[in-house]
């Protein structure tokens, strides 16, 4: 798959974890930031306390290779250690419309 991608994760975290989950999402994002192909990302939080998804990280690659080539790289267990023991249902998508 050839082009710019887009990573849409979102995240379970309870209320009461939201700050230590920022922190754990920081340290993974310092990370992949140093990445090849790594465009740019922001991290969104719920307005209301009861939605089901607390967290929400968009992310832009430059080709779902270099998205993978991060994702499965030693630092990046050992980045995102902390992020795991929050429920994520990540995936990749590319923009068909605007």
């Amino acid at each position: 798959m050839a082009g710019e991608v887009v990573l849409i994760n979102v995240f379970e975290v309870p209320a009461a974890d939201a700050e230590a989950f920022v922190a754990e999402w920081d340290r993974a994002s310092y990370y992949l930031q140093s990445q090849p192909g790594y465009v740019d990302r922001a991290l969104h939080q719920a307005v209301t306390p009861d939605a089901e998804f607390q967290f929400v990280n968009i992310a832009r690659w430059r080709t779902a290779e270099d998205f993978r080539a991060a994702t499965q790289s030693p630092g990046f267990r050992e980045a995102t250690a902390g992020l795991a023991r929050y429920q994520s249902h990540p995936a990749l998508y590319r923009v068909v419309r605007t």
